[in-house]
């Protein structure tokens, strides 16, 4: 009976804890909507808190995370619109070999492959010139209005709290579990303890 009693007494203490910790992680998303109990208005952290979690994930994302002066330089590093060259290289051979044929035949009748590879060269020089202006232009304008903090705290306020216990329990899903474990192990210990004083 002794032994009986010695080991029943902390395997409840480790259910215990794993359920109260189970209980909790679940109340961090429900109820969804407040509940009324006991005169005690009771709703989800996350859901309750849906918008402050926003603002300040926006804030964070927006002054830590993300800054677009790092994004617009990346767009204007000369490499990166290099790498646009063939692309760009390939647009206008098809303007000029098919596209010119087809808009302004007699033209092209009269101008030779030398010339257009003269012309290919000329417009391509024009657009390396160019292009820089152009993104430096737009990335500039485009700062002015992007509000990445507002964009952030917009998205997340309307997540649904299905959407959002999917995300956060996606990224927590082990620290989740571990806590359950750590909580079934304290309490077996709790009940080892309390088992041992009460055989003293």
């Amino acid at each position: 009976m002794n032994n009986i009693m010695f080991w029943l007494q902390p395997l409840i203490s480790a259910f215990i804890g794993w359920v109260t910790t189970w209980v909790a992680i679940k109340m961090l998303f429900h109820p969804r909507n407040p509940v009324r109990f006991l005169g005690i208005t009771i709703q989800g952290v996350f859901p309750k808190r849906q918008k402050q979690v926003a603002e300040k994930l926006g804030a964070i994302v927006a002054k830590e995370l993300i800054h677009f002066d790092e994004i617009a330089g990346m767009l204007k590093d000369p490499q990166q619109l290099k790498d646009l060259n063939p692309t760009i290289e390939k647009h206008i051979d098809t303007f000029l070999h098919v596209k010119l044929k087809e808009k302004l035949p007699v033209i092209s009748m009269f101008v030779g492959e030398g010339t257009m590879t003269k012309i290919k060269e000329g417009m391509m020089e024009e657009i390396e010139l160019l292009l820089p202006e152009i993104i430096s232009q737009y990335t500039d304008s485009l700062g002015k209005k992007l509000d990445i903090e507002k964009i952030v705290t917009d998205k997340v306020t309307n997540f649904s709290s299905d959407k959002l216990e999917e995300i956060l329990q996606a990224v927590m899903k082990k620290e989740f579990w571990f806590l359950e474990v750590v909580a079934a192990v304290l309490g077996f210990l709790i009940g080892l303890v309390q088992v041992g004083l009460a055989f003293l």
